[in-house]
């Protein structure tokens, strides 16, 4: 990996958290964790989202030791009832999900880590998205876009999910997977660069 021309790298192979640092003119290269993403028992929505920005940030870390660079982790969770909507393993559960959503306000957290040496600094982010009621006849055609499958609450704000979404309070960008204003502040602390040309 070579070093030169950036300054940090994102501890995820997500397109669009990508396209969210490239926005913001950030120099970055992709190493993507591999974290065992399960969900602890009776650990809060909040906790395990931080905690998930946290240990991908710091498994890269630990990889990438002889490069000098911070390292950016992050994780996004959809929540309604204090549970939490995780990507679906299948048709059926990716359903069941935007039934729940139907026709209610839910919450979306992103966490974000940012591992520099030995000094981890954490974001939490919390915007509440409203679904309109969800006619029968649209789960089937909106799986069969294929977008549902491996996206957080089975929707994607930024794709064909969108029509579902009545209105949100918070960070778009959050919801997408990266709260750019919280992400903006920790860089500055950090002192990483943003708002490169691009």
């Amino acid at each position: 990996m070579q070093s030169d021309n950036i300054d940090i790298i994102l501890a995820s192979s997500s397109p669009r958290r990508a396209e969210l640092l490239r926005q913001i003119g950030t120099r970055f290269s992709i190493q993507p964790a591999d974290i065992d993403e399960t969900q602890f028992p009776d650990e809060s929505p909040e906790i395990y989202v931080q905690r998930m920005a946290r240990e991908k940030a710091e498994t890269v870390a630990q990889h990438i030791q002889e490069i000098n660079l911070p390292v950016l982790g992050a994780d996004t969770t959809v929540v309604l009832d204090n549970r939490v909507f995780s990507k679906p393993a299948d048709k059926a559960e990716a359903i069941a999900t935007l039934r729940a959503l139907s026709g209610r306000s839910h919450r979306v957290l992103s966490a974000i880590a940012v591992v520099a040496e030995d000094r981890t600094e954490l974001r939490l982010s919390e915007t509440s998205v409203h679904f309109r009621e969800i006619q029968e006849q649209e789960y089937e055609r909106y799986w069969s876009t294929g977008e549902p499958l491996g996206k957080a609450g089975a929707y994607a704000i930024q794709g064909l999910g969108a029509v579902f979404v009545d209105g949100i309070t918070g960070s778009y960008s959050g919801v997408v997977g990266l709260p750019l204003s919280q992400t903006f502040e920790l860089f500055e602390r950090f002192n990483i660069a943003c708002w490169n040309a691009r």
